[in-house]
């Protein structure tokens, strides 16, 4: 388990990490998100005690990080995929971890199979893609077989059957009683992967839920609703606190009633007691994509102006 409690990490006078509260538990995959600048990465590295927080505290284990007696074999992190010697190979660079860490050396070969460099071990890390970095970075994070995992970007650099690899190795390790934390500007993913979200903004908290519920509390969320008597249903919806409007950009939903306010049982509750006959009801769900711009839209520093005709780059004569 992680556990902070007002952690505030301050440079200068501006504060990038703010009076941060969060748990993060074992047994499920927790998506730490946020947008640029919002902290994430500055939190990372407080909680493993590579900066000093300005106020407050974080624990992993019930411990601070700099106290465990053994890190690598409690705590395995992915902050910088890069951050590795180009001159080593990849049985190298992992084989002086395991032996400044006192794990065995044979500890080095299995997580190496388990990412999938085994057949490039011998090569030096300088050539390798990207891809391949995040490879030796996940291995080198699973080499002391710790119960507590955190990865920064883990998906940056793979493809799409290294993806569906580290999304099935995070589920897998959070189904062993793991406390397993990733960070990622991947909402598609997230969406796939995680159980449970901490959003920040600006270095403080924005959400600390379950994923169904910080879609739920989006405004994207509506009912979808058909009617041959749709000015009486919206007359009832209104009544009841809700609003109505034409459904747009939903699939499928030409001549619906999009409905905000109230849950799928309200509206058909209403519709029965006015006599309404509902030729279609849905719930229209939003993306954690859509969720996650609404509910840090304040919170963004630099937004870009949507493209479009009036922003079009013009060409110019040669």
């Amino acid at each position: 388990m992680i556990e902070a409690t007002g952690l505030t990490k301050r440079y200068g006078s501006t504060p990038a990490v703010d009076d941060l509260s969060f748990t993060v538990r074992a047994g499920v995959v927790t998506g730490f998100l946020g947008p640029n600048g919002a902290g994430k990465t500055t939190t990372m590295r407080l909680i493993l005690s590579l900066d000093k927080p300005s106020a407050g505290t974080v624990t992993v284990g019930g411990k601070p990080y700099a106290r465990l007696a053994s890190p690598m074999r409690e705590v395995g992190a992915l902050l910088d995929a890069k951050a590795v010697h180009g001159g080593r190979s990849a049985r190298s660079h992992l084989k002086c971890l395991a032996q400044t860490n006192g794990i065995p050396a044979s500890r080095v070969d299995e997580v190496l199979g388990i990412v999938g460099l085994t057949a490039v071990a011998g090569k030096r890390s300088k050539g390798f893609s990207l891809g391949m970095c995040q490879r030796l970075g996940i291995a080198a994070a699973l080499l002391g077989d710790p119960q507590i995992l955190m990865f920064d970007e883990p998906v940056n650099g793979l493809d799409a059957e290294g993806i569906l690899w580290i999304r099935t190795l995070m589920q897998s390790l959070a189904a062993e009683g793991r406390t397993v934390l990733v960070s990622s500007h991947l909402m598609s993913e997230m969406e796939n992967t995680a159980d449970h979200l901490i959003v920040i903004g600006r270095g403080k908290l924005i959400a600390d839920c379950g994923i169904g519920e910080f879609i739920a509390a989006s405004q994207q969320q509506a009912v979808l609703v058909r009617t041959m008597q749709p000015r009486a249903l919206a007359a009832a919806i209104a009544s009841a606190g809700g609003t109505t409007s034409a459904a747009a950009n939903v699939p499928g939903s030409e001549g619906a009633i999009e409905v905000r306010g109230l849950t799928e049982a309200q509206v058909a509750d209403l519709a029965f007691a006015n006599g309404i006959r509902l030729t279609h009801l849905s719930t229209s769900q939003a993306s954690l994509e859509q969720a996650f711009m609404e509910l840090t839209a304040d919170s963004v520093d630099y937004q870009a102006s949507q493209p479009g005709p009036a922003t079009a780059f013009k060409g110019t004569k040669a």
